[in-house]
């Protein structure tokens, strides 16, 4: 799995890292009990702090997404796609809504923030 980190991104990069996690786990693309790379390997393969990778790792241990096996490392933990897809589903809708607050301060019309919206996605997307 790669993990793809935006400096100049909205989100934390521990943020990002942990939202790219959980959608690897929601997709399969990270199966039930496998390992996930050290804390200092990721951080390497980043070129991110150790700090901001324990943290992320935190964050999904305490979400219940992945264990810690003491001397071994991280590993995927049996989860409820369902749960998480709605989880990911909020936390979107919450940004999302921000992002519409910001565009009506700024006097888009709901044309144009579609319009923004559905050219982004697609450039996104190849």
């Amino acid at each position: 799995m790669k993990i793809v980190i935006q400096p100049q991104g909205t989100l934390a990069i521990y943020e990002q890292i942990v939202n790219q996690l959980k959608n690897a786990i929601v997709t399969g693309e990270l199966k039930t009990n496998e390992a996930l790379p050290s804390i200092r390997a990721l951080a390497g393969e980043l070129q991110v702090s150790v700090i901001t990778t324990k943290r992320a790792y935190e964050e999904l241990e305490k979400e219940g997404l992945i264990r810690s096996v003491a001397g071994k490392g991280f590993y995927v933990c049996e989860y409820n796609t369902d749960f998480l897809k709605e989880k990911q589903f909020m936390m979107l809708e919450k940004r999302l809504v921000e992002i519409i607050i910001e565009a009506k301060a700024a006097g888009l019309s709901k044309e144009d923030f579609l319009e923004m919206s559905e050219a982004l996605f697609e450039e996104e997307h190849r």
